[in-house]
């Protein structure tokens, strides 16, 4: 958490699981669950997306933000912009609201990035953006070997952000009694497999 937010009483959490690959021809994969959102720049979502998906827990316009975030992302490494899918925002909706309604904070599927912070603290942007900031720990490479630190989980929800055979995501946030905002993403087809590169 960065030492501001810390200052601030804000809390603002991220967390990925790892996943395993049904085997494929007799060889099975490991895979890493991250999941990010992704949009074609300055495009928004389609109309009903703020309402639908998203509640009164985040404004009007807050998937065109957060996928605007993760598609400069990509932008700038020369990777195709993900398409918002109304299918896996609304998986994300439901997994969100489980988390809020328990109190939990744990991955509900595979292809999924996931936010914790101090409901109303933070916008849409600047929860993706906590996503987007791991590049700087981020070091081209075969997945896991991605990461400054060694650690491929200071850098997973980054490399999901940009994983280059990833094309469609979906978002959606629940707030829970706790007073704490929970943000999914879910990303299809899912990246941070292993042995594959990032981009």
């Amino acid at each position: 958490m960065a030492e501001d937010q810390m200052a601030s009483g804000k809390r603002a959490l991220g967390t990925m699981a790892p996943r395993r690959r049904r085997p494929v021809g007799g060889a099975a994969l490991l895979a890493a669950l991250g999941a990010v959102v992704g949009v074609i720049v300055g495009a928004s979502p389609r109309q009903g997306i703020a309402q639908e998906v998203l509640g009164g827990v985040l404004p009007a316009g807050a998937g065109a933000e957060i996928l605007q975030v993760h598609n400069s992302a990509r932008a700038v490494l020369g990777v195709a912009p993900l398409r918002w899918d109304d299918a896996l925002a609304a998986t994300a909706l439901q997994c969100a609201k489980r988390l809020a309604a328990s109190g939990q904070f744990r991955h509900c599927r595979t292809g999924e990035n996931l936010w914790m912070g101090s409901t109303g603290s933070f916008s849409p942007t600047q929860m993706a953006e906590l996503w987007a900031a791991e590049r700087r720990d981020f070091q081209a490479g075969t997945f896991p070997n991605v990461s400054r630190s060694g650690n491929w989980q200071d850098v997973g929800h980054y490399t999901q952000m940009v994983w280059r055979t990833t094309t469609t995501l979906g978002c959606a946030a629940a707030a829970g009694a706790d007073g704490l905002t929970r943000l999914v993403c879910h990303y299809a087809p899912p990246g941070n497999i292993l042995g594959r590169p990032v981009f």
